[in-house]
């Protein structure tokens, strides 16, 4: 019953308490909207969370380059204010909420962003994972032991992707390419269940980010065209087809290379920036019919409640999946490039 309570605490952390007085009345409810994408985008600082009218927000650093270098604190910017000819475009804007100069120009900008820390703190976390796993395995005999604590759950998972690897690229490759599939496995997992977090260091949506996944896609695809065998290249411009139909498949062939990336791209980023706008359309029911009077409010709070947790648990499995989804997609591209 605590875990339930505690579940349902964090759920309704998952929205900010400043953004419930300005929701309107159910006439399209167009903040609702607002919340969302704010949640769901990137911005110039971390808000923590708000009681009243006290407001814990991470003020991230902006680094741009326009007639020279800037580098200050993105609160010197705070409530559409103007420094050093700088200021976050409005909504409705070009280049909205992203820092532009006096002219509206976008400047080179290399800040770091929500996404940008919650990358940075996803790396860390994983390098100490990795790095607490290894420091077992050193200190025990894995043959006489069996792993204990964060070591216990890693090899199951390792030995998962070890096997996919396997399996999809063959024995005479397979090591060469496991441990860039390990990595691209827990990077992506660590992420998505940090994006299901509601409180600090969660909730940003990294891999909810076409940028993130599309980086990750592309690892892939210079992976597999870099390290492909001649007869991978041989298929693909000179196919085992009638010579009329040769430069019809050479074209498909090459426009399906092509593709393999965008496909990783947009199945990675579409799941998880759809399950956040889910996880919060339901906590945000409860706002909306706040005004509609206790009794709905109260029926109303239970079913989001409900559904709020099934979502979470779903996308408890989804995160797990579609790592695994990009790692084996992955590990069969490489297969077929490996081909002797």
């Amino acid at each position: 019953m605590k875990r339930l309570w505690l579940i349902v605490i964090l759920l309704l952390s998952a929205l900010p308490l400043k953004a419930q007085p300005s929701l309107p009345a159910p006439t399209g409810n167009p903040a609702v909207g607002d919340i969302i994408f704010e949640h769901i985008g990137d911005a110039y600082e971390w808000h923590l969370y708000s009681w009243g009218d006290r407001h814990a927000t991470i003020h991230l650093p902006v680094i741009v380059y326009s007639d020279g270098w800037h580098c200050f604190s993105s609160k010197k910017l705070a409530h559409g204010a103007e420094y050093e000819g700088l200021h976050i475009a409005p909504a409705g804007a070009p280049h909205e909420g992203k820092i532009v100069d006096a002219a509206g120009n976008k400047p080179f900008d290399i800040s770091i962003t929500r996404n940008v820390l919650s990358l940075f703190i996803g790396s860390l976390l994983l390098l100490v994972i990795v790095l607490l796993t290894a420091r077992w395995y050193r200190r025990h005999d894995a043959t006489k032991e069996a792993p204990r604590g964060i070591a216990a759950l890693m090899e199951p998972l390792v030995l998962m992707v070890h096997e996919m690897a396997l399996e999809n690229i063959g024995e005479r490759d397979y090591r060469r390419y496991s441990p860039y599939l390990c990595m691209a496995f827990f990077f992506i997992l660590l992420n998505n269940l940090l994006g299901i977090i509601p409180f600090f260091p969660g909730g940003a949506n990294l891999t909810g980010n076409i940028a993130c996944t599309l980086v990750l896609a592309l690892f892939t695809f210079f992976t597999v065209n870099l390290t492909g065998t001649k007869h991978y290249y041989a298929e693909m411009v000179n196919p085992d087809v009638p010579g009329f139909l040769k430069p019809i498949m050479a074209v498909i062939e090459i426009f399906s290379a092509l593709v393999k990336p965008i496909s990783l791209t947009i199945r990675l980023f579409a799941n998880m920036l759809a399950g956040h706008i889910q996880l919060l359309s339901m906590v945000c029911i409860i706002f909306i019919v706040a005004k509609y009077g206790m009794v709905l409010l109260g029926g109303m709070t239970v079913i989001s409640v409900i559904f709020g947790i099934f979502l979470d648990c779903l996308e408890l499995l989804i995160s797990f999946i579609q790592a695994y989804i990009f790692t084996m997609l992955s590990s069969i591209y490489i297969g077929l490039a490996r081909q002797h």
